[in-house]
């Protein structure tokens, strides 16, 4: 079996804020913790992400000893968010999710600076979100994710596809959970599973791609070009969409860290 090793590692304390990069994850039952237990909702409830609003990626969420801060553009010091007692069903694509709101402040301050009324949404442990029965047999859990605990990107697939479009891309813009180095562009196509001692990643599904990838990590502006997007379509287009990094869940708890090695098992196909 081919052999993988962990470059980069992220986490996402509110869904689609500014990522933060670090050097291990300890993974509980929703994935990595603390990854995207919370969430921005509009006056319905309905998810707020950077494919509507690139800005939100000037805002960056910091989780520290289970206190979590927001750092928004215009305040002098970063803003501490509490979860408040206040229930409401929220919906992430086509799950109505319970929820507890943040208590007041954090949200106004980031209404008045998007221009648009929102609510900070925390999914508490009492809440359950199951993932897709399509592609997973056993009753797991997820947070305000897309779909998956995992997304897992491949730095040869990266290198690939910089290559075609002639300049150097982010892998920040795929807001990828782990970064692999190992073997050839695109290899996991062809990955089944990731296993060392003590943990198993099973790849549920390739991810398909949206609006998201072209906005700037770091400004919260979407490029004019529409790259790596438009490109991506050009080579990686399938009936599920425009693909790029793996989806997956995982055994149980560990801590991953950088520098780790997996093993990959490959599907029965390849």
């Amino acid at each position: 079996m081919a052999q993988l090793t962990v470059e980069q590692l992220f986490y996402y304390p509110v869904k689609s804020l500014h990522g933060v990069e670090v050097d291990a994850v300890t993974l509980d039952d929703f994935g990595p913790a603390g990854d995207r237990r919370w969430m921005l909702v509009d006056e319905d409830g309905r998810f707020v992400t950077q494919r509507e609003q690139p800005r939100l990626a000037q805002v960056h969420a910091a989780l520290r000893d289970g206190v979590l801060t927001l750092s928004i553009p215009g305040q002098e010091a970063p803003v501490p968010v509490m979860a408040g007692e206040d229930e409401r069903r929220v919906l992430v694509w086509r799950d109505w999710v319970k929820a507890r709101l943040a208590k007041p402040g954090p949200a106004e301050l980031l209404s008045d600076w998007l221009g648009l009324r929102v609510a900070l949404a925390y999914m508490p442990e009492s809440s359950i979100r199951p993932v897709d029965r399509n592609y997973v047999s056993e009753e797991r859990r997820v947070s305000f994710v897309d779909g998956f605990p995992f997304l897992i990107t491949h730095t040869a697939s990266l290198a690939a596809l910089s290559e075609r479009i002639g300049e150097p891309v982010d892998m920040r813009r795929f807001r990828p959970n782990i970064v692999v180095s190992g073997g050839d562009a695109f290899d996991e196509d062809g990955w089944a599973a990731l296993h060392r001692d003590g943990l198993s990643l099973d790849l549920v599904k390739p991810c398909s791609r949206c609006l998201m990838t072209t906005v700037h990590p770091d400004e919260g502006v979407r490029s004019d070009s529409l790259q790596p997007l438009r490109e991506l379509g050009r080579f990686r287009r399938t009936p599920d969409g425009v693909l790029f990094g793996v989806n997956a869940v995982h055994s149980g708890p560990a801590t991953i860290r950088v520098g780790d090695t997996f093993e990959v098992a490959l599907r029965e196909d390849h």
